[in-house]
């Protein structure tokens, strides 16, 4: 999410007379280590969270910086034995040319192989975006290409916050905000073919209204069946946003069926940080100003439940994406509140079915250990340790990578 747009949503949030109900919370000796702070040579203002591989190394992007100090860059960090890590650049495209894209806004993915792929904003063949592939060689070395160039047109253009997911086939599948056939956004997959090609395809087009528009939350989630969930912050009956379910049929289109619009009472709009999906089917997410779940039934239908509703000053406002650890627990930042700067926080089931908050972390007023948490996804390792950078912080006010230790 643009931090013009951040800004908007925290003015109206203080201007709101809204009466919140608090969920206990509690507050956690978990400790918070700065894993890298970015200079601005080596990035700027990382938006999304970041991956990891077996072996424990992170990647990420930045969406500005690089070596001539604009368009940002593609990163990896690895743990060294004493507790230290070490940063590369693994592709800086502010060196690459306009052709090649810049500005990556949305995190990584890996596919099977282990390559890596991601989006730009801007730059590309049409001026309206790209999607590059990061193919790992000799002596840590990384080869970019280029699979995609949007056309601003009906497969859409300058995607602004799409993290992209592969299915088991290495097919990608994403969203864009902007185009398709009625203006108002696509969701898209590309499938990989003979000689390095790739084949795009647009599963829909946003129509606007009872549809949905603006499909601005930045992670699609696949369920074993291959049914794609996503969700849009505008739209839908209520105009608040809807989450959607597109299945694939038999003639190769794809069927979607509305299966929530969000209303004024549910946390004011649909999520900005994808949907996370459970073994049993469950969906979860964050609205402007609670995380909720979407539960399943024999029916067809869905049934909505508030799981926390953020106070402000002492635990966060503007919840971003929610991170599933093994045991049911959910994990997330929000982009302000807490002390000043905003919150890691843990949310975790209780056997009445109420979820108890935890806040893990408080970003502090100096700004050191990061400034305004992006919506991205933690991302958590075997040990339960979470991950995450902050767009702007940091001894070079150029954003952080983090760590919350278990």
């Amino acid at each position: 999410m643009s931090t013009t747009l951040r800004f908007t949503i925290a003015k109206f949030f203080a201007a709101a007379a809204i009466s919140l109900t608090l969920t206990p919370t509690g507050c956690a000796q978990n400790i918070e280590k700065i894993l890298h702070t970015f200079t601005g040579s080596d990035g700027s203002g990382p938006q999304e969270g970041m991956v990891l591989d077996s072996q424990g190394n992170l990647f990420g992007t930045t969406a500005f910086g690089g070596a001539l100090g604009c368009c940002g860059t593609a990163f990896e960090l690895s743990p060294g034995s004493n507790g230290t890590w070490t940063e590369k650049v693994i592709y800086d495209f502010s060196l690459a040319g306009f052709f090649q894209g810049f500005l990556p806004w949305g995190a990584l993915v890996f596919d099977s192989k282990g390559n890596l792929y991601g989006t730009t904003l801007s730059g590309g063949a049409s001026s309206q975006g790209t999607v590059f592939q990061l193919v790992p060689g000799a002596n840590g070395t990384w080869t970019s290409t280029v699979i995609y160039n949007f056309t601003g047109g009906a497969d859409g253009g300058n995607p602004f916050s799409s993290t992209l997911i592969a299915d088991p086939s290495d097919n990608l599948y994403g969203t864009v905000e902007t185009g398709g056939a009625y203006g108002y956004g696509v969701v898209f997959q590309l499938a990989p073919g003979a000689n390095g090609t790739w084949t795009q395809k647009v599963l829909h087009s946003f129509k606007g209204g009872n549809d949905g528009l603006t499909p601005f939350a930045s992670t699609l989630v696949m369920d074993p069946s291959g049914k794609l969930y996503g969700a849009t912050v505008s739209g839908g009956a209520h105009d608040f946003g809807v989450v959607y379910q597109l299945t694939p049929e038999s003639n190769g289109t794809w069927a979607e069926k509305i299966i929530y619009a969000f209303t004024a009472t549910d946390g004011l709009n649909g999520p900005y940080g994808g949907l996370v999906l459970d073994s049993a089917g469950n969906l979860y997410s964050a609205c402007t100003f609670c995380v909720f779940e979407l539960m399943p039934g024999s029916n067809g239908t869905w049934t909505q439940k508030n799981l926390h509703t953020f106070a402000g000053s002492p635990d966060g406002a503007y919840p971003g994406a929610v991170t599933l650890d093994k045991a049911g627990n959910l994990y997330g930042m929000t982009y302000t509140g807490g002390v000043h700067h905003g919150t890691v926080f843990r949310l975790s089931p209780t056997s009445n079915g109420n979820w108890r908050e935890t806040i893990l972390h408080r970003f502090q007023p100096d700004g050191i250990d990061g400034v305004f948490p992006n919506p991205g996804a933690l991302a958590i390792d075997a040990s339960g340790n979470l991950y995450g950078t902050t767009p702007s912080g940091g001894t070079s006010a150029q954003g952080v990578v983090f760590e919350i230790m278990h």
